[in-house]
């Protein structure tokens, strides 16, 4: 063709020799002339999809048009499409998975997180003149989390649901991020593994469970991990470790501390009553905010105390030390400069992450060296993004079966499904993955015709997702 011989010379890289065919460079700040729109089809796609990059009201009389990665680079070239001689020209940015169409759409196949960003679609007139420069902004949206399958690089963790509970309730010690290959767990009273304080343990392979040693018979173990207390009394305070084993043998420790309000109970000692206790305010909060681990009861003649990270009270977890009498604060080797420490006790966490989830230990001594401890649950989440959902069909046949799949971003959240506006009422016909990402309708009738919605949610904040119809045709 005559083009590749133009395209062909001055020594150039062909991408370069398209750029200089079409006059680009000259005329990159020219204004628009011309209202090309673009649009997302699907309007938001997730890893491993395809998606079309399509272009409406593109000029006539063009020589050529072209796509790039951001919104000013020309070095950034996917393709060119040269209208003189329909061919085109990749750049140095086409990794294989894009085609270029004569309408000016891109096509792009099995897209990933990396493909996140802007991309940019201008057109040359004939006389190589800029006529049309518009961007659009890509978001591919991350499938880890699968329905049933929390992503391997969750760390397992321990939510008490309440976080605090009055003696005579009941409480779930909630588990999060399991591990896939599961193949057996075990729950204990305190910080230790032995067998004497184990209270449950679970088979997946006999998907039965047995009680332990420390059983009292008012716990109940799920195949989901998690721990139901019921009619807990204040002995039941303290310290709770979840062991799991995966089929490879590797093993997996967490720990939840579970606070039983006293206040209200009359079974116990008053002077219980009275104990050290810590309450985070708020018991929830988003990343970027602020925590304060409130103390209540601090010991009279108090003359140190002393913060921690975790459940360990060694000098690598030790947050900040207060001695009473000097008023002074020796900060510790996890102390993040973001930690605030007062002389009642309490500790404020500033810019918390997620990272700082987890229990804190406070140690106190008074006058008589008696030494006092307690424990604080923090849980911090990150604002929920919107999610995604995806369906098998968007069109079903009456007694066919269909699948609504949610995917988000985030972990530690939960899922809840919307029909036409309304939460959703579950039927017979209708069944939820464990995670309940995943919303299959068995034997489609006509009245489950309408708009579907899953919302990502915790305790912090809840995203909807765009609608997706489903219509239901009869045989």
């Amino acid at each position: 063709m005559v083009v590749s011989s133009e395209l062909s010379s001055k020594g150039h890289t062909p991408w370069q020799r398209a750029l200089l065919t079409a006059s680009i460079l000259t005329y990159w700040l020219l204004p628009t002339t011309a209202r090309v729109i673009i649009h997302s089809l699907p309007l938001q796609v997730v890893e491993g999809e395809n998606v079309l990059l399509r272009v409406d009201n593109l000029p006539e009389n063009l020589l050529a048009f072209a796509w790039y990665r951001g919104l000013m680079n020309l070095k950034l070239g996917i393709a060119l499409y040269s209208l003189c001689y329909n061919v085109d020209v990749t750049g140095p940015e086409h990794s294989g998975r894009e085609t270029l169409y004569s309408n000016g759409s891109l096509w792009i196949q099995n897209v990933t997180r990396e493909d996140t960003g802007y991309y940019t679609f201008r057109t040359i007139s004939q006389r190589g003149e800029l006529v049309s420069n518009t961007s659009i902004f890509l978001q591919v949206y991350s499938s880890l989390f699968i329905c049933g399958r929390p992503s391997f690089l969750a760390k397992l963790t321990i939510e008490s649901v309440p976080p605090s509970i009055a003696a005579g309730g009941s409480v779930l010690l909630l588990v999060h991020n399991l591990p896939e290959d599961l193949q057996s767990l075990f729950w204990y009273k305190g910080l230790t593994v032995f067998n004497k304080v184990e209270i449950a343990r679970y088979r997946k392979a006999k998907n039965s469970s047995e009680p332990g040693p420390a059983h009292s018979g008012r716990e109940t173990v799920y195949s989901n991990g998690s721990l139901l207390f019921q009619d807990v009394t204040w002995k039941d305070s303290g310290f709770y470790t979840l062991r799991t084993l995966n089929r490879h043998r590797k093993m997996e420790l967490a720990h939840v501390y579970l606070q039983v309000d006293t206040s209200l109970s009359l079974c116990c000692d008053p002077l219980e009553s009275a104990q050290l206790s810590i309450d985070p305010v708020p018991q929830y909060a988003a990343e970027g905010g602020s925590v304060l681990l409130q103390v209540h009861n601090l010991l009279e003649g108090l003359q140190t105390f002393s913060w921690y990270k975790g459940v360990h009270s060694t000098q690598d977890f030790k947050i900040a030390e207060y001695s009473i009498a000097t008023k002074s604060i020796i900060r510790g080797r996890a102390h993040s400069r973001r930690e605030t420490g007062y002389t009642n006790g309490s500790l404020l966490l500033q810019d918390v992450t997620e990272k700082d989830t987890g229990l804190y230990t406070l140690i106190t001594i008074d006058s008589n060296v008696r030494v006092v401890t307690a424990h604080a649950q923090v849980n911090v989440h990150k604002l929920a993004t919107q999610p995604v959902m995806r369906v098998t069909d968007s069109t079903v046949r009456v007694q066919s079966s269909v699948i609504f799949t949610c995917f988000s971003d985030n972990t530690r959240i939960s899922i809840r499904w919307l029909f036409n506006n309304q939460s959703l009422q579950l039927t017979e016909r209708m069944t939820l993955s464990p995670s309940k990402c995943q919303l299959t309708i068995h034997s489609v009738r006509n009245e489950d015709a309408g708009e579907y919605q899953c919302e990502a949610f915790n305790p912090v904040s809840s995203k909807t997702s765009l609608p997706v119809s489903l219509a239901v045709m009869n045989e």
